[in-house]
């Protein structure tokens, strides 16, 4: 895979949450939209009014995983279709059910509130629930990027150091994740507004839009960076 194309790939999914912003913005979207009621009762509640950008996180999840199934690499057409749609349920499910927020946020609630119960401080207490919450969301998502046919081909070396790559890989997505489930879940602490009780206003929307980057940004480098192109060596 070519470098741009590489550094595409990372970046597309970052890309679509952005554009869901925008379109949230532009069309004046909240609670107040006519949805049919089993729907409203999924999304509307204390998890999306506490983490409103956990909405675009699910966006940028899914993207992932559609853009897995899309990009260059070694999986065939069945492949991708089917685990594709497996990765999108997967990711999905652990947003959604039992509502909004589904395992990822209520494992980082639970595993959050109840350190500080237990007597912890709270910046402790809210890094080990961020860590939570990211974990069960790089799991769902790094599940169905493998079902979807992982981007890239194979690169050069042994079995352990293929190993090796991939545990630091996995250490590295989960440090990225921690880093940016920690500013999403704080993003009512760092001045976003109520949404979705109300639109978003043009201050919201870059609020909302540089926490969305800033808390994506390091897992695009991530990626970017494990599917470009690497030089072998240099011979003379």
């Amino acid at each position: 895979m070519s470098a741009p194309a590489a550094w595409t790939v990372a970046a597309a999914p970052l890309a679509v949450a952005l554009l869901a912003l925008v379109a949230t913005y532009a069309t004046g979207f909240d609670q107040r939209a006519a949805m049919p009621p089993d729907v409203a009762n999924r999304f509307y509640g204390f998890f999306l009014d506490r983490y409103p950008l956990f909405a675009f996180v699910l966006v940028y999840g899914l993207a992932r995983i559609l853009v897995a199934a899309l990009a260059p690499g070694r999986a065939g057409v069945i492949r991708r279709l089917i685990g594709g749609l497996l990765g999108l349920a997967l990711v999905a499910g652990a947003s959604l059910h039992p509502t909004f927020g589904g395992l990822i946020l209520r494992a980082g609630f639970g595993t959050g509130s109840g350190a500080f119960l237990n007597g912890m401080p709270m910046a402790i207490a809210y890094a080990l629930g961020a860590a939570a919450g990211a974990s069960v969301f790089g799991l769902a998502m790094g599940l169905g990027v493998l079902l979807a046919g992982r981007p890239g081909h194979p690169a050069p070396g042994g079995r352990w150091r293929a190993l090796g790559r991939g545990l630091v890989g996995m250490v590295g997505a989960f440090l990225a994740l921690w880093f940016g489930a920690a500013l999403i879940g704080a993003g009512r602490d760092l001045g976003l507004g109520p949404w979705p009780r109300r639109p978003l206003d043009g201050g919201d929307l870059a609020i909302a839009a540089g926490l969305i980057t800033a808390a994506a940004l390091p897992h695009v480098l991530l990626i970017g960076s494990r599917l470009r192109p690497r030089r072998i060596g240099v011979t003379g």
